[in-house]
């Protein structure tokens, strides 16, 4: 409930910008691999085209949401242990700001084929104090609890991303065809889809049979 809480928090302010920027950029690659004849990989469309649309909706909740609360924290741990463990302001705040990296830690290690612990935290690093930095001198504030949620969600992000590698390093060679791959994937975001907005597709299925049955 959480997840689909926080998604329908943000997607009214970016779903338009999410169907302009799908559209134009699926448009230009469809023609791109059609005009230099270049191999189709559904799989790896779909992560570059959810990287770049995570990336814009990471900029949205960093810029837009919750404009001037709090106070900037430049201690170590001191906002993390002010919430009581399992509260609402907690899940927001810390569980939160754990999750909002792991995408990220997923991503930048699956694109550069990285299996290096200290390249994706040195990254991850960098991209949250660019955040922190930037949110200082717009509004906003800094805050250092912040920056270590995000280091660790960058971290179980590359930790997904190893053990994935991992479980297909060691499937037959069958299943690590681009076909087996494109299945997954579209499974997993038909998943998240459903999961996200609390799709109920047993009741659309049954009233579509019933419906025909008439």
């Amino acid at each position: 409930m959480f997840i689909q809480n926080v998604i329908n928090e943000i997607l009214p302010g970016v779903w338009p910008m999410i169907i302009i920027i799908t559209v134009i950029l699926a448009s230009m690659r469809i023609v791109y691999l059609m005009q230099h004849k270049n191999n189709f990989s559904l799989y790896k469309e779909i992560l570059y085209l959810v990287f770049i649309i995570y990336i814009l909706c990471l900029f949205h909740v960093v810029t837009f949401q919750d404009v001037n609360y709090g106070e900037s924290n430049f201690v170590p741990f001191k906002e993390i242990f002010r919430y009581d463990f399992g509260s609402a302001k907690f899940l927001r705040n810390v569980v939160g700001n754990i999750i909002m990296f792991i995408p990220y830690g997923f991503f930048a290690s699956y694109f550069l084929k990285s299996k290096k612990f200290s390249t994706i935290a040195i990254l991850t690093v960098i991209a949250s104090a660019t955040i922190e930095i930037v949110q200082l001198n717009i509004g906003r504030v800094f805050d250092i609890d912040d920056i270590i949620l995000n280091i660790i969600g960058g971290i179980v992000g590359f930790l997904i991303y190893i053990s994935l590698e991992a479980i297909r390093s060691k499937l037959p060679k069958t299943l690590q065809r681009d076909w087996f791959m494109n299945l997954v994937t579209i499974i997993i975001l038909i998943a998240i889809i459903v999961y996200s907005f609390n799709l109920d597709f047993m009741s659309w299925f049954s009233f579509i049979l019933g419906w025909r049955l008439l």
